[in-house]
């Protein structure tokens, strides 16, 4: 669908691209990866259109369609989010007001047989149909289902766009994207601003998306579960893998281990020939010889080794115990401007040691709760009790611009830390993104990712024994989340991070405390415990999520032959319950269909604008029939869909 040949892009002497060659096709799913600024993101601009190249050409089939979503806030104005995302569907809007017009053509006709007027319910026809074929009248259904899967309750549907945060409104950038449903998807990290629900409800629809997808993301989970092959971007050029990025790390590996290989080797040949240019350097005899070689020594291109980041090791300063109770919270309350609370009756007991990630949809009260625990929020009732010598650290995306602007990224980082050596200091820097010449930029000239990698970096090496950390990595790439998570597991202190990052929080965390209703729920585990424990594994999720009641409050936790048992049980109840919602459809859709084959066989006989008012009131009919079908049948396909997953679970359950 779409192809680039030798594109080249250069700034000065750097090349970001040069001469690379890429091709774009059917239901790929691609994940780019590569260190920050490597050229990700201006791939994507450049295969859509909004970046040019210095050379090279790309090549768009003609019916290719490209949809992006871009890494920097949107800004939207002046509609509902319903509608915001309705009429992004363009050539719906267009059939659907031209359907309109035309009505309104038909209503103020005075002359009901002239041929004007004939003509007039002609198009009607034509333009129902093809809105029909169009699956016109599934599109209220449609919107509705993406806005919910994205975490949009429906009592926000009718709320001004403008209302909503940068975070919200590029969910509603996203939510058209998919409406529109291009050929190709280009988006540039996608779950940043998601929380951990309606990033599930996002793969599920990822993986059944119908077109090419390409990804930037530095969520590992997120591109193992959705892409099947990996392009890597690095030093100019690029690198296919073909598969995900699990596939893609035990790839490279072998490939470095290849070329060290063929390094060996080549500085084995170049030790063994000079040491025959230096032992017959001065023999007459040999003269030619020791020419011939010192010419083929300078023509050998020098293997260069891959370069590695796991070799950087990070630990936290040593800092007091605390006593066994770092925190005790009894009763808490918050409310915004003495409005509904956010939080509410709270109680909780943090002990030294344990690492715990706060989880639930945005707007939760996890970000509230972090800042009341780091002491920066205020609280309307309850009681918030420190423990014995307990040292916070609070981490929170608006403290990049506490940092001060005339140091720079190395003096910033020593004046931190007095204990740190400059070498060991710059190769922390270095886990964070900041290597060479990086460490002596000034704060002031730092772009705002930048800035928050900085001050996680200068949080990180002060003594604390207890670590409050607001959405750590979304300034991280792969490498230097997986230095952070090292660190953190091994950190002796008490942890508390909020991040949508499975795969992070994973490796890290022994408790889930889930926000939900301005309540809390606890679970020991990880993310994915968490997960299973609640009956939202991915594989359900897809139809939990379109606001299906599915029967759960007595499912077990554990998997014991009787909680198995029991846990059918409920699955056989949901089939029964959803085969009888299908067959009601079903006869629905029948009576629906009689009707309509009627109404078409009388539009067929040759009288049938002879009674003009009797032809109007068909037409009316018919364009309500076509609406319930679309509506009914995206019902059917839906509930079709939820009793495949259910009798799959089913079926898994009995196997066990």
């Amino acid at each position: 669908m779409i192809s680039l040949f030798e594109i080249t892009i250069n700034y000065g002497t750097r090349y970001l691209f040069d001469r690379i060659n890429l091709r774009v096709s059917g239901k790929e799913r691609y994940g780019l990866i590569g260190a920050n600024g490597a050229g990700k993101s201006t791939l994507l601009k450049l295969i859509f259109g909004i970046q040019q190249s210095d050379s090279g050409e790309i090549v768009i089939s003609k019916h290719t369609t490209i949809g992006y979503l871009p890494q920097e806030t949107v800004n939207l104005t002046g509609k509902t989010v319903f509608q915001e995302v309705y009429d992004s569907a363009e050539d719906l809007t267009y059939l659907r007001n031209e359907i309109k017009d035309i009505e309104y053509e038909i209503e103020i006709t005075v002359e009901k047989n002239s041929e004007i007027y004939l003509d007039l319910l002609n198009e009607y026809s034509e333009l129902q149909e093809k809105y029909q074929l169009l699956e016109g009248y599934k599109l209220d259904a449609k919107v509705e289902k993406i806005l919910l899967g994205l975490g949009f309750p429906d009592k926000d549907f009718n709320r001004p766009s403008e209302e909503f945060s940068g975070g919200w409104q590029m969910r509603i950038a996203l939510a058209k994207l998919l409406l529109q449903n291009p050929s190709i998807l280009l988006l540039d990290e996608p779950t940043n601003h998601l929380d951990i629900e309606s990033l599930i409800w996002l793969e599920n629809y990822l993986i059944n998306y119908s077109g090419a997808i390409l990804i930037v993301s530095h969520d590992k989970n997120f591109l193992n579960n959705i892409t099947n092959k990996t392009i890597e971007i690095s030093g100019g050029s690029l690198t296919s893998y073909s598969g995900n990025y699990d596939f893609f790390v035990a790839e490279k590996e072998k490939r470095k281990e290849l070329i060290e290989s063929r390094i060996r080797n080549q500085q084995r040949y170049i030790k063994e020939q000079e040491k025959f240019i230096e032992r017959f350097r001065y023999k007459a005899t040999k003269a030619k010889a020791v020419q011939s070689r010192i010419k083929m020594l300078d023509k050998i291109d020098l293997l260069e080794e891959i370069e590695n980041d796991k070799h950087i090791k990070f630990s936290f300063p040593s800092a007091l115990h605390s006593g066994k109770i770092v925190m005790e919270i009894i009763n808490l309350s918050k409310s915004y401007d003495g409005k509904e609370n956010v939080l509410e009756d709270i109680n909780l007991v943090f002990e030294r040691g344990e690492k715990i990630a706060f989880l639930g949809v945005n707007g939760s009260g996890k970000s509230t709760l972090s800042s009341i625990i780091a002491g920066i929020e205020p609280y309307d009732s309850g009681i918030v009790k420190d423990g014995h010598l307990v040292e916070k650290k609070y981490f929170a995306q608006n403290q990049a611009e506490e940092l001060d602007h005339e140091l720079s990224v190395l003096e910033t980082m020593e004046r931190t830390s007095k204990n740190q050596t400059p070498l060991n200091l710059r190769s922390i820097l270095g886990g964070f993104l900041f290597k060479g010449d990086d460490v002596y930029k000034k704060i002031g000239v730092l772009s705002g990712g930048e800035k928050s990698r900085l001050a996680l970096a200068k949080m990180l090496i002060e003594p604390s024994n207890f670590l409050i950390l607001d959405e750590p990595t979304n300034h991280l790439d792969i490498p230097s989340k997986d230095i952070l998570k090292e660190a953190l597991r091994n950190y002796e202190g008490t942890v508390i991070i909020v991040s949508h990052d499975r795969e992070f929080i994973d490796g890290i965390v022994n408790k889930v405390i889930e926000f939900k209703n301005k309540k809390i729920n606890i679970f020991i585990g990880n993310s994915s415990d968490y997960l299973n424990s609640k009956h939202m594994n991915e594989e359900q999720y897809s139809y939990d999520k379109a606001g299906i009641e599915a029967d759960r409050e007595d499912i077990p936790k554990e998997n014991t032959w009787l909680q198995v048992k029991n846990k059918n049980k409920q699955y056989k109840k949901q089939i029964a319950k959803h085969k009888k919602i299908i067959q009601k459809y079903e006869n629905e859709i029948s009576e629906y269909e009689h009707r309509k084959n009627e109404i078409e066989k009388e539009m067929l006989d040759e009288n049938y604008y002879k009674d003009v008012n009797k032809a109007v009131d068909l037409k009316n009919e018919y364009k309500d029939i076509l609406e319930n079908l679309g509506n009914l049948n995206f019902l059917w396909d839906t509930e079709i869909e939820i009793l495949t997953n259910i009798e799959k679970l089913n079926q898994e359950g009995e196997q066990k």
